[in-house]
Formats: structure tokens, C-alpha cells, sequence
């Protein structure tokens, strides 16, 4: 039987149509009316009434005002009950946070998780300069420290499958040989440092949190901004042995944790 065949054979309409407009909401800001759903969907909006009144009902779906829909916390909530990323989490926090005082930087967790590079975990500086990224965001795989550590910490049938994953959810064009040529100098070196490709004057410093078999189960980051009021603040150099020897802890506390089930 041929692979459409099946896909047919399986289908699910009620469940996609669901999907659909989850999908879709996600991707907005303010929400959309019952009308722009199904004009943004290609479908009659009579067809949507019921499911979207579902996805009310059951706290996925809210209608603020009274007549356009938005997405809920909730699928969020229920991403924070994903058990691995959830005992990770949990023991980056205290080191993610000793890491803020020593550093007086911010720092992040970035996950690769179906395409995407995601913030999984955001410490604040401890002072009132800092750089932060919500967690929840997705970033590029490419153009950060974060998005290099995932892929040189991988195989290069990993790092193949990943950026092929990466590369059907944007409009992103294949990468040069120079890209993978920097992927190996970052393995190589243990870490990546690069100016920010997203802001002026910000360094992407990125170690590797590594499993039990040496792959990368996440990038541990800070974005470092020179702080000219704080002179006894630790320069990039010494900010980098900071970050490596959180990563390494970090490694050691959660490899075999995360990696069991």
C-alpha cells in the first residue's frame, strides 16, 4: 500500500481540524475572528463552530472580548509536565542561578525539540541590566551560540536530521561548508563565543550540557554585555570558565537523568 494510501486510511479530520486552529492561533498576536480562522484555513466558517467551542470549553482556546479567539497557557502548562525537560529544569535552577551572581549576567537553557531551538529556562542578572528571552521562545539553529552547540555536540547524521527538521519550519537556505567548518571548531573547542547576530554590542558564550554518551541534551547561554558600572564584574574571559564549569555540572547532575525515562 503506497504512503498516501496510508495516510488516508488513518486520517483523522475532527483531530486535524482541531490542530489546525491551534496551529494557527499560536502564530498570532490578538487572536482571530470565528471568519478569519476559516478564511486564514481555506473552509467554510461553519465548520469551525463546534471545534472551536470545544477548545473553549476544555481551556485551550479563550475568547476575551467576546469574538475573537486566542490560545491559553494551557498547552504551555502541559509542556512543563514533560517529565524530562521538567527534571532538567529542575536542576539547572540553582546552578543557573549561582551562575547569575558569579557572572552578573543573565543566562538561558536552550532545548532542540522538533525543528526548534527553545528556551526551556530564562535566569535574570541580578542587577537591573541584562539581556533575557522568554522562555517558551524559539530561536534560530543557525545564527546563535545556542542553535552551534546543539548541532556541534551532535553527530553529523544528528546534526543532518536536525537542521533538515529546522529547515521545513522556515524559509531558511541550506548551509555552507564554512557553517558545518565552524560547527567542528566549536566541538573542538568546547564552546562557542560569538558577537550577537541579533543585537549590537552582546556575545553569545555557550557551553554544551552533555548526556551520559557525550551528545548534546542542551546548551547552557549567556549573552554577554560588558557592564561599565560594575568594574569588579568578571570580564568575558573569566565569564566563560564560569559558564564551562556550570555546563560541566550541569552534565554531570543531569546526563543520566534526563536520558532515562
Amino acid at each position: 500500500m503506497a504512503e498516501d494510501e496510508d495516510d488516508d486510511r488513518y486520517r483523522a479530520p475532527a483531530l486535524d481540524k482541531g490542530l489546525d486552529i491551534l496551529e494557527l492561533l499560536a502564530g498570532v498576536d490578538g487572536g482571530l475572528t470565528q471568519a478569519e480562522i476559516a478564511k486564514k484555513l481555506d473552509r467554510s466558517p461553519n465548520e469551525f463552530y463546534r471545534m472551536l467551542d470545544r477548545l473553549v470549553r476544555r481551556g485551550y482556546v479563550t475568547r476575551p472580548d467576546g469574538d475573537r479567539y486566542s490560545l491559553t497557557l494551557k498547552l504551555f502548562g502541559l509542556a512543563q509536565l514533560h517529565a524530562p525537560v521538567r527534571r532538567l529544569v529542575s536542576y539547572a535552577t540553582p546552578l543557573m542561578r549561582e551562575l547569575a551572581e558569579t557572572s552578573q549576567q543573565a543566562n538561558q537553557l536552550v532545548v532542540f525539540d522538533r525543528g526548534s531551538a527553545v528556551v526551556i529556562a530564562q535566569q535574570e542578572a541580578p542587577d537591573y541590566w541584562g539581556i533575557s528571552i522568554r522562555v517558551g521562545s524559539h530561536i534560530s539553529l543557525f545564527d546563535t551560540g545556542s542553535g552551534h552547540v546543539l548541532l556541534a555536540f551532535r553527530s553529523p547524521e544528528e546534526r543532518q536530521m536536525m537542521i533538515s527538521e529546522y529547515l521545513r519550519s522556515t524559509d531558511r537556505p541550506p548551509q555552507s561548508p564554512e557553517f558545518f567548518a565552524r560547527l567542528d571548531q566549536v566541538r573542538e573547542r568546547g564552546y562557542e563565543m560569538m558577537a550577537s547576530l541579533q543585537t549590537a554590542g552582546v556575545f553569545n558564550l555557550t557551553a554544551p550540557v552533555l548526556g551520559s554518551d557525550g551528545r548534546a541534551i542542551a546548551a547552557l547561554s549567556i549573552p554577554y554585555i560588558t557592564l561599565v558600572n560594575a568594574p569588579k564584574a568578571p570580564d568575558i574571559t573569566r565569564t566563560i570558565e564560569l559558564l564551562r564549569a556550570a555546563s560541566e555540572k550541569l552534565s554531570q547532575l543531569a546526563g543520566s537523568a534526563v536520558s532515562s525515562k
